[in-house]
């Protein structure tokens, strides 16, 4: 008989006899002392044990049978994980609703609890097939050795341990595309999770997405979180400092670039627009720095995966991914973690009890808390091996044959009492660091904004470092305009190849039919091109108020919420003032064709891209006429420019820039006037655009078949006069 078994049935004997109140013998010590009676009126309730797992508990002794149920429930319960390892959420078993619930009835979830391991079992047609071959050579013995081949090479099916599962909300979003958005967190909350870091060096990777680069982009994040100050410019500058015993850099992580062009090759070529358009918007602070820690990876493609990958591995310390909602921090996190590379090296760390079992040494007496408790327990209760007051061996046979089944149900109770782990400390932000492990459970992707609902850490390097994805920013909540059913075919999963649109003087481009651009230059005539998953859509003014604001009956489909019409509002009128002459003109700029510089050309072609945040952008051109006297102007201050280039300052970008009344300009209307900005054009089109094979040898062009027929009875007729 084990001793907790034995503790177990002393408690219960003292129960009666020994008058001492429940509350005066630490549980853990007495775990038989759970079913003690306590008052009749105390009615069932709702009890959380540590971890935030819901334990259904009884009290009076009529409801034994619910309390031992009640019990093995709870201990089912503790071998869930802490937290869901899809969207970080503590496991609770109460509210349905909530993230981290956990149906114990659901099938997954189930064999996990039951603890299945892998099997092996025999497929059924494996089985149908050796059937006949037996009752065939029963019939025909020259068979024998074709039953005994296929025996003998027969592979059993072999079924995979069940593993870590998601909650309900994680599994209906996997599987069903169904959830609901948390309360997307605030940057205070952010900091103050990234204060509780238990490492000396820590590095945030602000990911931006390549979608609506750059409004993804936190402004002031080195401020709001107070991280180390970038490196400047200055050759003299240090390359990094500790700030209160820590050192805490950053680096910017532009996620999804496949989106911007169909070869990596094509991506890296834009790395200088990328950094100018980040350090316009950085705004002052980022006047004077390098950016040298800008990445452009593509999860999708593997495109610098592995390099960001190796630098977190070389790094170490604590790895945190910040950045808005839906920008791709958890397919990031599945593609950099370092996996399997748990024994690359030693940390040098004291190992833990469960650490130094799995390597084979003895558990130290001092961590073995279970047996010294339950030693303890026996020797309080029992006292010395001679003492006169033992119960004779006859009481505890009738103890034990009456109390069995009941002991059995407490002991599962006990033993579920006693593999409880420390109370979770509800004044911390961070979860508890879980079990390292070589390929552990990645967080889930989903396109439904703010699917993390709590920080995920996931250790690697056998103690020399974690990852953590944190839950995302606020990003506009322009899915709540949108009807529930269209809402997911806002996020651009796949680069979109647009059509060339061409939008007249009294005509406007609508997208998804609730965002509207209207050309406000007259006389002039606008390209667009559309890289989002919105349908687009060019038509009259009118017609287009009427649908963007729902009073019109229409064919095109609008896919914002009844009601929203009303919102509409002016986001504000847009210049296209960057000069994309060069890059539109093709071969009549190009050194290699034509070669005319620019500036020696009658007209400009000015552009710009809207952004739609977390959608995508539209890419505006137009080209205008130069004015008199303006071709010899320019070409002018082009050598000044040339000249005055080393001298250029950023005190004078920095002026208040005058607005050019030749610039083509839109107006833009979105709910409530939000969701839009401008950037300088990318020129993406110039990587999908249609372009004409170079040096391909076209073959002779097929005859023309027109008069074939005619001639064809012309002769024969000739033939047969010629016969007659």
């Amino acid at each position: 008989m084990s001793v907790r078994a034995g503790s177990v049935r002393i408690a219960c004997r003292t129960r009666c006899r020994v008058p001492v109140p429940v509350a005066d013998l630490p549980v853990f010590l007495c775990p038989g002392l759970i079913a003690a009676p306590r008052a009749p009126h105390q009615r069932r309730q709702l009890h959380s044990t540590p971890g935030h797992r819901a334990v259904l508990a009884t009290s009076t002794p009529s409801e034994l049978p619910k309390r031992i149920e009640s019990s093995s429930q709870g201990a089912s319960i503790t071998k869930l994980p802490l937290q869901c390892p899809g969207c970080g959420a503590l496991t609770q078993t109460i509210d349905s609703d909530a993230p981290g619930y956990y149906n114990l009835k659901r099938r997954s979830v189930s064999a996990y609890l039951k603890g299945e391991q892998p099997t092996s079992r025999e497929s059924e047609e494996d089985a149908i097939v050796e059937q006949s071959l037996r009752a065939a050579a029963e019939k025909d013995p020259s068979l024998l050795s074709q039953l005994e081949l296929f025996t003998s090479t027969r592979r059993p099916k072999t079924v995979k341990a069940p593993g870590v599962p998601f909650c309900e909300r994680c599994h209906n979003l996997k599987h069903h595309d169904k959830g609901v958005s948390i309360h997307h967190p605030s940057v205070q909350s952010l900091e103050d999770t990234i204060f509780e870091s238990p490492h000396k060096y820590n590095h945030v990777y602000h990911v931006i997405d390549a979608a609506d680069f750059p409004m993804s982009l936190v402004q002031g994040i080195h401020k709001l979180l107070n991280l180390t100050p970038q490196r400047s410019l200055n050759r003299r500058s240090k390359t990094g400092r500790f700030y209160h015993g820590r050192k805490t850099e950053v680096s910017f992580i532009i996620t999804r670039s496949d989106l911007l062009a169909p070869k990596k090759e094509q991506v890296d070529s834009m790395m200088p627009y990328l950094r100018s358009v980040l350090r316009t918007a950085l705004g002052r602070a980022g006047n004077d720095v390098r950016l040298g820690n800008v990445r452009c990876v593509s999860a999708k493609r593997g495109w610098w995966i592995r390099e960001l990958k190796e630098d977190i591995w070389r790094r170490g310390g604590g790895g945190w991914m910040v950045g808005k909602v839906n920008v791709g921090k958890s397919r990031l996190f599945h593609e950099v973690f370092p996996k399997g590379r748990r024994g690359d090296v030693d940390s040098g760390k004291p190992l833990t009890p469960a650490t130094a079992l799995k390597k084979g040494e003895t558990e130290p007496e001092s961590t073995n808390i279970e047996e010294n408790a339950i030693a303890g327990a026996k020797t309080d209760l029992e006292g010395p091996a001679d003492d006169s007051t033992a119960l004779p061996a006859e009481d505890n046979m009738v103890a034990e044959s009456s109390m069995s089944e009941d002991l059995e149900a407490q002991e599962s109770a006990a033993e579920a009492q006693l593999r409880t782990v420390e109370p979770l400390d509800t004044t911390s932000l961070l979860p508890p660091l879980p079990e390292e492990t070589d390929y552990p459970e990645m967080p889930l992707v989903s396109a439904l904004p703010g699917t993390t609902a709590s920080p995920i850490r996931v250790p690697f390097g056998n103690g020399k470092g974690e990852l953590i994805d944190l839950p995302g920013l606020s990003r506009g909540d322009i899915e709540l305009h949108v009807q529930p059913e269209h809402r997911l075919s806002l996020v651009m999963r796949s680069r979109v190849r647009p059509e060339q649109k061409v939008i007249k003087p009294g005509q406007s481009l609508l997208l998804g039919g609730f965002i509207r651009i209207t050309p406000t230059t007259p006389d002039v005539i606008f390209l667009a091109y559309s890289f989002n998953p919105l349908k687009t859509h060019v038509t009259s003014l009118e017609k287009a108020i009427g649908i963007q604001t729902q009073t019109r009956e229409s064919t095109v489909e609008n896919i914002a919420l009844p009601g929203v019409g009303e919102k509409i509002a002016s986001a504000g009128t847009f210049h296209l003032k960057w000069d994309v002459t060069k890059q539109r003109t093709g071969p009549i700029t190009d050194r290699a064709a034509v070669g005319i510089q620019p500036e020696r050309l009658p007209y400009r072609v000015m552009g710009a891209d809207i952004l739609i945040e977390g959608v995508g952008w539209v890419e505006l051109v137009a080209q205008v006429r130069k004015r008199r006297g303006e071709l010899a102007r320019a070409f002018e201050e082009g050598k000044k420019e040339e000249k005055d280039e080393d001298n250029f300052e950023w005190e004078e970008k920095e002026k208040k820039e005058e607005i050019d009344p030749d610039w083509p300009t839109v107006e833009v209307f979105s709910p409530e006037g939000k969701f839009i900005a401008t950037r300088m054009p990318m020129n993406a089109w110039s990587f999908v655009a249609q372009k004409p094979s170079e040096n391909k040898l076209h073959g002779r062009p097929r005859r023309a078949m027109k008069g074939t027929k005619k001639a064809e009875k012309k002769r024969a007729r000739m033939q047969v006069a010629g016969s007659a």
